[in-house]
Formats: C-alpha cells, sequence, structure tokens
C-alpha cells in the first residue's frame, strides 16, 4: 500500500512540475505532465526513492529548458547572430583551430632555378571556453506553499537572463580592439558638448570616418557590423533628425544601415582609457577618464561557441533539517575575433 501512495505521489508530482515548466515556454501543461511522467517510467532512478526521483527529473527538465532559451535569447541579440557559431565543434568544452602558417612566396618572372623550397607550417591552436555558473538560489516548501506565482520558473528565468547579460557583454567586451593601431582603429568622437556635460557627442562624420578606416584595410562592405553603445544612439537620436526617423524599421525591427554597417545597439558597450585609447579590462568600474564605446568588427572574421549546459538541483527531501529546495546552472560559451584585424571603436572625447 506504501508503495502505492509513493508511486501516485510521484506522479502527482512529476505532472505538475512538467505542467509548470511546460506552461512557462508556452505549451499545453497537460503535455508537459504527460511528458515528465514518461521520462520517470523509462528513468532508471524510477525504483529510488521520491526525493531521489524528483531532483533527477526536474534536473532534466531544467537542462533542457535552460538550452532552450539560451538558443532563443542568442538569436534575440542581432549584433551576436551575425556571427559564425562554432559550437558543433566544441568538444569538451574546447575548439581546436588550425593556426595556418603564412602563405607560400610567388615568383614573378623569375630565371632563376632550382627554385628555392619553403616549409608552410601549420600549428593546432586550442581554445577553451569560458565557464558561466549561478550561484545556487535558496527555496523554502514553505515559500512554495505561501506564494500565489511560480517561483521556481521565476529563479530558473533569472538564472538565465543573469548568465546572458554577463556572457554578451563579456562578448562584446572582446570583439572590441584593446587599442588604437592601423587594423584595429579607436576613433574619438567630434561632436559637440553633450547636454549632461563632459563629453563630445557623436556625428555621422564619426562613422564615415570609421568606415574609411574599413576601407583602407580592403574590408569587403559586406558583413560590417556596428553596435552603438546608449550614449551614441542618444547623440544620433537627438542631433539627427535622419537617423531619428529611420531609428526603427517597422518591417524589419533593426536599425536602418549606416555607409555600409549593419546598425545595432546594446548598453553594455566596453568602456575605454579616453587619453590612451586602451580598453578597460572587462568588470573594471569605470572612471572620469574612462567612456563608453560603440564597437565595430567584420563579422566573417569572428567566432562563437555554446558548450554544454548543465542544471543543479538539490531537493528539499534532501534537507530536511532546512526544507530548502537548492537549484542553479553551468553553461560555456566564449565569442572571440580569428584574428585581431577587422575590429574597431568609437569612443567618446572628453571635453
Amino acid at each position: 500500500m506504501k508503495k502505492v501512495l509513493v508511486f501516485c505521489l510521484a506522479l502527482m508530482v512529476n505532472f505538475l512540475a512538467g505542467g509548470v515548466m511546460f506552461a512557462a515556454v508556452g505549451i499545453a501543461p497537460v503535455v508537459g505532465g504527460i511528458a515528465l511522467n514518461v521520462v520517470a517510467i523509462v528513468s532508471p532512478l524510477f525504483g529510488a526513492p521520491v526525493g531521489v526521483l524528483r531532483a533527477g527529473v526536474f534536473t532534466e527538465v531544467w537542462t533542457g529548458e535552460m538550452i532552450k532559451a539560451f538558443r532563443n535569447s542568442m538569436e534575440s541579440i542581432g549584433w551576436i547572430a551575425k556571427i559564425r557559431d562554432y559550437s558543433q565543434y566544441a568538444e569538451n568544452n574546447v575548439i581546436h583551430f588550425v593556426d595556418l602558417g603564412g602563405d607560400p612566396t610567388v615568383l614573378i618572372n623569375n630565371t632563376s632555378y632550382p627554385l628555392g623550397i619553403e616549409d608552410l607550417t601549420d600549428t593546432d591552436k586550442p581554445i577553451g571556453l569560458d565557464k558561466y555558473q549561478t550561484k545556487p538560489t535558496r527555496i523554502t516548501d514553505d515559500e512554495l506553499r505561501a506564494i500565489s506565482y511560480d517561483k521556481m520558473a521565476s529563479v530558473i528565468e533569472r538564472h538565465r537572463e543573469a548568465i546572458d547579460q554577463t556572457k554578451y557583454s563579456r562578448a562584446l567586451h572582446a570583439l572590441a580592439p584593446t587599442g588604437d593601431s592601423t587594423v584595429t582603429p579607436v576613433l574619438l568622437t567630434t561632436g559637440p558638448t553633450a547636454p549632461e556635460g563632459g563629453r563630445k557627442t557623436i556625428l555621422r562624420a564619426d562613422i564615415i570616418r570609421l568606415k574609411k578606416a574599413y576601407d583602407v584595410q580592403k574590408i569587403p562592405v559586406a558583413g560590417r557590423v556596428l553596435v552603438l553603445c546608449a550614449d551614441h544612439i542618444n547623440d544620433l537620436l537627438n542631433n539627427d533628425q535622419k537617423f531619428a526617423d529611420q531609428y526603427h524599421n517597422y518591417t524589419t525591427g533593426k536599425i536602418s544601415n549606416m555607409y555600409g554597417f549593419e546598425i545595432y545597439e546594446y548598453q553594455d558597450s566596453p568602456y575605454y582609457v579616453v587619453a590612451a585609447k586602451t580598453k578597460l579590462a572587462f568588470g573594471a568600474v569605470p572612471g572620469i577618464t574612462h567612456q563608453q564605446a560603440s564597437v565595430s568588427f567584420y563579422a566573417p572574421r569572428m567566432m562563437k561557441a555554446t558548450g554544454t549546459t548543465k542544471a543543479y538541483h538539490s531537493d528539499a527531501s534532501n534537507h530536511p533539517e532546512t526544507q530548502e529546495n537548492l537549484c542553479n546552472f553551468r553553461t560555456y560559451f566564449i565569442c572571440l575575433p580569428l584574428k585581431n584585424q577587422g575590429l574597431g571603436a568609437i569612443v567618446s572625447d572628453i571635453v
């Protein structure tokens, strides 16, 4: 009789959990309930105690939903969607690229023989994906009974959003040039002083200067991307009526292109030391000598990859002294330039 009650209780819990999870992503709750019970029945954990069964099933479902959420969120960030995805090559969260050993020498009107022999030595270049993980969140059983909303689903969504915000801001930071050079131009704005003071606004002329720097390098027009920071978006909206009129394209939902660049906006752009035109370290707190930058890149020379994602869950039945549920997530991701070329930035100059 006890086994029957335990079995029925497990079915009820799985049906409820599956319904909640699937409803959160827009799928009929009854489908989720049935699906989760099917997983439980075929699971080797089926004969285990209730708490262990629930933890195993929850973790499987949460991992699947988190992977789906990560994929959907990446598609919503236009500038990162332009970069080629190498995820299929990320074995054990490491990608192996081949560092080509230069090009062969070309002889013109040669009359000297025998021809000299040269080697083109290619080397392996492994790149490890960055690990992103959240600290466990505590949710007590008392809390779950007292509240009127799905706290578990809310916590899962907040974990995903926190990881997304960090990994995308780190990605754009990695795509920004470290400093000013011929192949990685870092330009300063030349417009009038911004209303808040302290910096010069961006002008269309500044974007044209960036275009010229790309033209000099003979970078193809198709694939040029410019991600404007919040300051520069607002500058153009306030001072450039043509940009304001084209700010939102109701057909495509993106900002209209400018001078060969596909234009996007992102709030978490990197900061630069203005006087030196050097990039501030990721996570460093900007000061009065630093300004946020708009970042440009040639998408075909960039890469991104997503590795494994795993959910961690500890059921309240495993913590009888506190009766609390714990959950957190770990995922692997990276976004980098394949070569230190085709990068650029426009930084607000200090008045």
